[in-house]
């Protein structure tokens, strides 16, 4: 699930990815951050998702996935569009436009 808040005095969006799937670790990946892994954190409440906050540039269009216990790649259903990546598989799209 993906969570825009768009901030009035900048020209950037606080956006906070959730993973609501299985797995004992997630992490968030994209090319905002080099498609480096980020550790996302996880509520101690049972059924809580792992959520990152990353703050972007508004009127940009970024590409992520989620990296699910070091070695699974999955794609958030909530993302604004796909797009094909390199390896035959699709990458999710969050749209930063207001």
């Amino acid at each position: 699930m993906l969570t825009k808040k768009f901030l009035k005095t900048k020209d950037v969006c606080d956006v906070t990815f959730e993973y609501e799937g299985a797995g004992e670790t997630a992490a968030l990946a994209g090319d905002f951050n080099n498609w480096q892994p980020e550790p996302m954190t996880k509520a101690k409440k049972e059924g809580s998702p792992f959520r990152a906050k990353v703050r972007l540039p508004k009127d940009g269009e970024f590409e992520f996935r989620y990296l699910v216990d070091g070695e699974n790649w999955e794609n958030d259903t909530a993302a604004d569009a796909y797009r094909t990546n390199e390896h035959g598989s699709e990458n999710g799209v969050v749209v930063t436009t207001a």
